[in-house]
Parts: structure tokens; C-alpha cells; sequence
């Protein structure tokens, strides 16, 4: 196994130029400006201090950046990360504790050892357990607790609760202690970032403001948000009015820290660090091979693991808390000319110079204004489309995205997650255990064969032809017996038994033994089994068995051999 292949770095540093230099300062630049108020703003989700974001975003982007293989991937804090991480801290400790702050560190170890390990046994492909609706479901409904849940910060009042029923309740027991200040200031700073998001980059260019700067004045938006809110409650003194501010914020590089090891503490926060290991890789992953695909790029999802895995840990002994690959900064990255990794360490110095020099000056930057930078951010996210997407094209896709939305915002995040990963599971099992098997016959002056009720086909009533569109394996193996059973019991005529095996790459032993039934079965009552069209690899497995040994037909190499060699052996048997 070749270094290069789990130290990326070594194969793009290797060409690293002073184009590329320039290029990846340049995405850098912009992605830390963006980055500041939004680390801030996620940590206040995730229910840690605020310099906690932007210690999760130094040291795990320079291990990504050595050991990821996406050139465009913005690691650090993310919204539905942050939200999970909320959800499985509260259970274990009491928000503003040291014991929260150490569990915090525990879940990121945990995480990123849980993502190194699926890395190294290449399991990469576990992922796909989760289908796009659910994700789609999942991702919708988070991203409405998580708007939900920064209301509290936009009114100024104390709430509380993991699921929507929860916070609207508490919203509406607090709502006679709104600070009317607060909620001038968060919906003003909520209505800019909006309009910054949809408004601004036009506007610049009908003014003949060049692309490149309207670009980057729509991306530090939020930095003006914060300029002008922080300014206007120091000037004014509204903290003094009850305004919630973001207060003393260390003026330092992320600490030296060490997750806890207790086994209670393992114990409860092993579950949830498997549901956000799978929640972020899938999001990360997914951004990383979009943008990949744009420059015909490839990235590993193996490798991928490893190197979240290892910004993971790295959190863990910095200060940080859980991270993944986040899709608006990856965008952004990528829009700015990222060409290679090292965007992300550059990215990662910004922060670190920020860290030390610029926190003094968030003292005053009131909370309404983060709140409303993570609702700007993750209202994005919510595409309640995907219900009428699916319903006019699956109705089990249907089921599985409303019933993902319903039990993430009934019941909370990790249900939500959960539950997720079983309904795509259960939804696979379903489809497959009942698989289309359509009953074919000769398209006329072709070799071709098609479903005899959707086509105009030659049959032969003596003659049965069904092509199986599934595997087959211990799930559905009895369908397909119970299926050909019934056919040929509705027919007394019929004579042959084909099946058509064209798409199927897999017959395990349960199925074997359902062919071995239905071969028994036939042969009782005088009717001949035959198999056209078998894969080879199948076919190497079935020698191994006694079915084709037993086999009371013939073997064909295609569906018109099959066809022709019974026609003409029925029409002797009629003469």
C-alpha cells in the first residue's frame, strides 16, 4: 500500500505551485472572514462557549488538510453537528459546566475514532444505509429546530427543550419576558443577512461593482452584521437594558485538552458519537464529491473517514467539539478558487491570528446577532419540496421522509437519526422481499423479450417465461417460490418453467434452496425447469451446488435459445 494513499498531502504537495499559493490564500481569506462569526454563532447551538467554534476550527482543518483527498472541503463546526452535539451533551451534564465542556471533547474522541476505524476497515460504503430521502427528511427537520431553537436568543428570553413541541411550549410560557431591544436588534440582523443572501450581489451589479468584489461583500455579510450590532450595543449600553451578550472570550490559541475517559461517560455518549460520525461523513462526503465532480477530481470516501476522523480527535485535544465537512463553506471555498488542502491550513492560521488578537473586540456582539446568523444559515437546509417530490414519484420514499420529519421534530434529533437509518433499512428489506418478476414473451421479428403486459409478444400457453428483476437471497427467495407455484397450478397446460436470470448478481443459500424446492416441486408435476442468462459469477457458484446436477431442464445461454429450443420441442411433442 502506497504512503501517499493515506497521507494525501504527499501527492498534492508534491505539484504544489505559487499559482496554487495564491489561489488557495485568496479562498482562505474569505472562508476565515466567514468562518468568524459562524463558529461563534454554532458553539452558542451546540450550548458551549464561544471560543469553543473557533477552536474546532484550527486544528482539525490542518488534519483534514493532511489526510482528506477533497480539495474544496471546509471542515469544522457545522449546524446539524452542533444541534446533535446539544442534544446528546444535555443528557450527560449541565450546559456552562465543566463536565459539559469535558463531555464535549469526549464525543468528538469518540467520533473520530469511530470514523478513523470504519476508514481503516474500508467501510466506507455503510453509508449508503442512509437513502437521500431520509437525509433529505433528516436535514429539513433539523434545520427547523434549529431556527426553532435560536428564537429564544432573537426574543431575549430563557426556553428550553430537544424537540419542537418542547421549545414552541416554552417559547410561549416566556413570552411575557421579551426584551424588546433584542428582538429590534436580531430581526434587523436577521432581515440583512437575508437581503445580503438574495439582495446584495445584484444590487452591486447594477451598480458595475466588478464580480469578484460583490462576491466577496455577499460572503462577509455577516461580519458587517456583527460590526454594526456590536458597535450599537457598546455606543448605546444595551446590556445594561438586558441585552445578552457574548462577553469575555479568551484571548488565546486553543488549549491543550483531554477528552474524559470515564467508562459511564463512554458508555453514554457512544451512541450518539456513531450518529454523528454517520450524520457529518454522509454531508461531508456528499459536498466533497459534488464539488470533486466539478473538476474531475476524485475523492476516496475510505480516506475521507480517516481524515475526518482525524479532525475529530484533533478537536478532541484542543478545545473543540465534534466537526464535519460543512456545505456553505465548501461552496464558498470552492467558488473562491480553492485549489488544494492547504486553502484549509491557511483558513486555519486566519483563525488562529483571530483567536489571539480579535476576541476582545466580540465582547459586546449581543447573542440575537449569532441566532440570527444560524437561522439565515440553516433555513437553507429546509426543503419541504422533498414531500411533494416523493410523493408523485414513491410513495414509500413518502413514507420514509415524513416519517423521519415527524419523529425528528416529536421526538428529537437522535430518535430522529435513528430511526432514519432503520426506515431505510426496513425500505430496502421491503422492496426486495416482494422483487418484480415479470412474466416475458418473443417481441415479434426479434431476439427480444419484454413483460407480455406491456408489450405486443409471441407466448406459448405450454411455455412460461419469467425474468427475475431482483437478487435473490434469504429475504425474498420464498416469494419467487410461492410465485411460480401459483403460476403453473393456474395453468394445466404449461410444460416449461424458464427463468430468466439476466439481472441477477446474487443467489445465496436460502434462495438456493428455494430453487432446489422449486425444482422438486416441478418435477412432480412433470413440468421442466429451465435457467437462461446466468451471470458468471453465479453461475460458479451454483456448480458448487446440486441444483444443476438435479436440475430437470437445461441451461441457456440466452433467453432465444431457451425460446427456440422448447417451441420446437413442444410443436414435435404436438405431432
Amino acid at each position: 500500500m502506497k504512503l501517499h494513499q493515506y497521507l494525501p498531502i504527499l501527492d498534492w504537495g508534491r505539484t504544489y505551485s505559487r499559482t496554487a499559493f495564491s489561489n488557495d490564500m485568496i479562498a482562505a481569506v474569505i472562508v476565515t472572514i466567514m468562518l468568524i462569526p459562524q463558529s461563534l454563532a454554532y458553539a452558542l447551538l451546540a450550548g458551549l462557549p464561544p471560543e469553543a467554534g473557533i477552536y474546532a476550527s484550527i486544528a482539525p482543518i490542518i488534519l483534514y488538510a493532511i489526510f482528506g483527498t477533497s480539495r474544496a472541503l471546509a471542515v469544522g463546526p457545522v449546524a446539524v453537528v452542533s444541534l446533535l452535539t446539544a442534544s446528546a451533551l444535555g443528557q450527560v451534564a449541565e450546559q456552562g459546566t465543566a463536565g459539559y465542556a469535558v463531555a464535549a471533547l469526549t464525543l468528538a474522541f469518540l467520533s473520530g475514532g469511530f470514523l478513523v476505524l470504519l476508514g481503516v476497515l474500508r467501510l466506507g460504503f455503510l453509508a449508503n444505509f442512509l437513502s437521500h430521502p431520509v437525509i433529505a427528511g433528516f436535514i429539513t427537520a433539523s434545520g427547523i429546530l434549529i431556527a426553532t431553537s435560536q428564537l429564544k436568543h432573537i426574543l431575549g428570553i430563557s426556553a428550553h427543550g430537544h424537540t419542537l413541541p418542547e421549545m414552541l411550549a416554552s417559547l410561549f410560557a416566556h413570552l411575557g419576558d421579551i426584551n424588546w431591544i433584542t428582538v429590534a436588534l436580531g430581526a434587523m440582523a436577521t432581515a440583512f443577512l437575508f437581503w445580503v443572501r438574495k439582495g446584495l450581489k445584484p444590487l452591486m451589479n447594477r451598480l458595475g461593482v466588478s464580480a469578484k468584489i460583490a462576491d466577496f461583500a455577499t460572503k462577509a455579510g455577516p461580519v458587517a452584521a456583527v460590526i454594526v450590532t456590536t458597535v450599537s450595543v457598546w455606543f448605546f449600553e444595551l446590556d445594561a437594558q438586558g441585552v445578552r451578550i457574548v462577553g469575555d472570550v479568551p484571548q488565546s490559541l486553543p488549549p491543550l485538552t483531554l477528552p474524559g475517559f470515564s467508562p459511564d461517560l463512554i458508555q453514554s455518549l457512544l451512541m450518539p458519537a456513531i450518529l454523528i460520525s454517520v450524520i457529518g461523513f454522509v454531508e461531508s462526503v456528499s459536498v466533497a464529491q459534488t464539488l470533486a465532480a466539478k473538476k474531475r477530481q476524485r475523492v476516496d470516501p475510505n480516506q475521507e473517514l480517516i481524515g475526518l476522523g482525524a479532525a475529530n480527535i484533533g478537536a478532541s485535544f484542543t478545545g473543540g467539539y465534534p466537526v464535519t465537512g460543512g456545505f456553505s463553506r465548501s461552496v464558498v471555498n470552492y467558488d473562491a478558487g480553492a485549489e488544494t488542502p492547504a486553502a484549509g491550513a491557511y483558513t486555519a492560521m486566519g483563525l488562529a491570528i483571530a483567536a489571539m488578537a480579535l476576541t476582545p473586540l466580540v465582547y459586546f456582539l449581543p447573542n440575537a446577532t449569532l441566532a440570527a446568523t444560524i437561522i439565515v444559515a440553516v433555513l437553507s437546509l429546509v426543503d419541504v419540496s422533498i414531500l411533494k417530490k416523493t410523493w408523485g414519484y414513491s410513495k414509500s420514499d413518502f413514507t420514509a421522509v415524513a416519517a423521519t420529519i415527524l419523529l425528528t421534530l416529536g421526538l428529537g434529533v437522535e430518535v430522529g437519526v435513528a430511526s432514519g437509518v432503520i426506515i431505510s433499512v426496513l425500505l430496502h428489506l421491503f422492496k426486495t422481499s416482494r422483487p418484480h418478476v415479470a412474466e416475458v414473451g418473443l417481441v415479434p421479428d426479434t431476439q427480444h423479450f419484454r413483460n407480455i403486459h406491456r408489450h405486443t409478444v409471441e407466448t406459448d400457453p405450454k411455455i412460461v417465461t419469467l425474468r427475475v428483476d431482483e437478487s435473490l437471497y434469504f429475504i425474498n427467495a420464498r416469494f419467487l417460490q410461492e410465485m411460480i407455484l401459483s403460476r403453473v397450478t393456474d395453468g394445466c397446460d404449461i410444460e416449461h418453467v424458464i427463468l430468466m436470470f439476466s439481472a441477477v448478481n446474487e443467489v445465496d443459500y436460502s434462495a438456493l434452496e428455494s430453487l432446489e424446492a422449486i425444482n422438486l416441486r416441478l418435477t412432480d408435476m412433470g413440468i421442466g425447469l429451465h435457467l437462461s442468462e446466468i451471470k458468471g459469477p453465479v453461475m460458479d457458484r451454483l456448480k458448487r451446488s446440486h441444483l444443476i446436477r438435479d436440475l430437470n431442464g437445461q441451461i441457456f445461454l440466452s433467453q432465444n435459445d431457451a425460446w427456440t429450443v422448447l417451441t420446437d420441442r413442444v410443436c414435435a411433442a404436438a405431432e
